[in-house]
């Protein structure tokens, strides 16, 4: 556990094992937990030096003060900020969902510094098209996020909800990304490892401010997509409904990936089968020249 301070941020990371290094972050709401809770990081851990860092506005990681730097060029670089400051001139690069959104758009100019990049659940676009969005005018699909916005700040506060409470709302309104939790038999131990992300933020007001920052851009970049000259692994389950088109373009436009799709799960791969995602994440590894120090 450490920080390192660059610019106005002060960035909480971890950094266990031995070996080739990788660099990985995580989706909104969550943190390094994503990876810890799920077993990822002592499994990965095991072969390589395992780097997980929580972005700016989420976990541990503090902001003091504008700029917030809550958009994906920012976050891009602080991606170098983290491997210049740990010595590191190449490494591989894992992402979750939003955090997957911002290792994209550094791939794209940067890729020469990767040694490989993994995606999990994300897409090039920095807002993705939600359920019931796709005929929708840029207009309305702004109106809509300006609705939910006034919604969510009508309703209770989440931090101030007991732990019951909040995986009742949850429950009642799981949304696109972990609705194919509710129901199943170990649906309590998912909900206590997501509600673990939840209970590990410093600041609560910096997640909302993040939340309604960044998600700006619907363009994948497919431009950008072409130039990405390292090794890349799209993985994502089958009923990731946000994802599924986004994961499609990269797998398109990326010039040499590998493109996975899980059955049975959703959004959350690694909370919802960490064994089948590890073994994914490593199988892929494997396959990667190795370069790294």
């Amino acid at each position: 556990m450490a920080y390192f301070q660059h610019d106005n941020m002060r960035m909480y990371y971890e950094d266990v094992g031995r070996g080739e290094p990788i660099i990985a972050n995580h989706g909104l709401s969550e943190n390094t937990c994503y990876w810890n809770d799920t077993g990822v990081t002592a499994k990965l851990a095991e072969r390589y030096r395992f780097i997980p860092y929580d972005m700016r506005g989420h976990g541990q990681t503090i902001i003091e003060g504008e700029p917030y730097g809550y958009d994906a060029d920012t976050m891009a670089a602080d991606i170098d900020a983290l491997a210049d400051h740990l010595g590191l001139d190449k490494f591989h690069l894992l992402a979750h969902a939003t955090g997957g959104m911002v290792t994209a758009r550094y791939a794209m100019t940067r890729s020469e510094r990767l040694l490989s990049l993994l995606l999990t659940d994300t897409g090039s676009a920095t807002q993705p098209v939600m359920p019931g969005m796709e005929n929708m005018t840029q207009e309305e699909i702004e109106q809509a996020r300006e609705a939910a916005r006034q919604a969510a700040q009508q309703a209770p506060p989440i931090e101030t909800l007991t732990p019951e409470e909040r995986k009742t709302r949850w429950r009642e309104n799981p949304g696109p990304f972990t609705f194919s939790i509710v129901g199943r038999p170990d649906e309590d131990k998912l909900w206590q490892i997501m509600d673990g992300f939840f209970r590990r933020h410093l600041s609560f007001q910096a997640l909302a401010e993040f939340r309604s920052s960044f998600y700006t851009d619907p363009d994948p970049r497919v431009e950008g997509l072409r130039n990405i000259k390292c090794p890349t692994l799209i993985l994502l389950g089958e009923h990731d409904i946000v994802f599924i088109k986004p994961s499609e373009i990269m797998a398109q436009e990326i010039p040499d990936n590998r493109h996975i799709v899980l059955p049975g799960i959703g959004h959350m791969t690694a909370v919802e089968d960490p064994d089948r995602t590890i073994k994914e994440l490593l199988d892929f590894l494997d396959s990667v020249p190795q370069k790294g120090k």
